[in-house]
């Protein structure tokens, strides 16, 4: 299995991701529209709407499909469960009970809503989840770095700090443009252009952001002369698959 395969895996894993790119000269100035021609970056306003609606997300994990839990009752130990996993298709299966939804909740919310279905069998049951296994945080870094890909996100890391864990910068990198995409919903993310240059020059980390799970890193090799604000997540994973080598 070739790297870019297992690259195309990867992304595909992440937002519904990726192939692979052209070489363009170092050179290019790549506007809005020329981005958009090649298939690429749009904003929200040239797909007929004025901005995309975003909604908080906070940062409290949201079980998948492949995640396994371990359900303890306290006072009725015959309903234990050791391993219990969220199917492909997002539900539990529940001894007595059948089938509950579990994609997409919070602990808390799960647990809420075991003890609600739990309530039709037992009287006032109390049920402690525990998470044993699932999808560890990560970011990915692409586009002119040593190393691209995606790699864990084990402690507090910046934007620099994710640049040097991918290998560095390459010398045809443009350090005063590396982009970062950050999810503000389903299907939206926030995009940053960040002059990673100046700061290391002038030696201001406290203008290094802070990673959060899922953040996507693009080092260019060309100019970009105009990013917009907000992008679709799909548009992101089209342009990441044409540039990302």
């Amino acid at each position: 299995m070739t790297s870019k395969t297992i690259m195309l895996g990867v992304l595909l894993s992440v937002c519904v991701v990726c192939s692979s790119a052209g070489q363009e000269s170092p050179k290019e100035i790549v506007s809005g529209q020329a981005l958009h021609a090649r298939g690429g970056i749009r904003a929200p306003n040239e797909q007929g709407g004025d901005r995309p609606t975003l909604h908080s997300r906070t940062w409290r994990y949201r079980l998948r499909p492949g995640d396994v839990l371990e359900l303890t009752f306290p006072f009725t130990p015959e309903f234990n469960q050791k391993a219990v996993t969220v199917q492909p298709d997002g539900y539990l299966t529940l001894p007595a009970l059948g089938e509950l939804r579990a994609e997409g909740q919070t602990m808390r919310e799960l647990t809420e809503a075991l003890r609600t279905a739990y309530k039709k069998i037992l009287h006032d049951p109390v049920i402690i989840v525990d998470l044993k296994d699932f999808e560890k945080p990560y970011f990915i870094v692409g586009g002119e770095v040593g190393h691209p890909g995606k790699f864990d996100l084990r402690s507090d890391l910046t934007v620099a700090q994710a640049v040097a864990i991918a290998g560095g910068f390459r010398e045809t990198a443009k350090h005063s443009q590396v982009l970062l995409f950050r999810r503000v919903s389903d299907d939206w993310a926030e995009v940053k252009k960040l002059n990673l240059k100046r700061m290391l020059r002038a030696g201001s980390l406290r203008e290094d952001p802070h990673l959060q799970p899922g953040d996507m890193l693009f080092v260019p090799k060309n100019t970009i002369s105009k990013i917009q604000p907000f992008i679709s997540i799909v548009q992101i994973t089209t342009w990441f698959s044409r540039n990302w080598f």
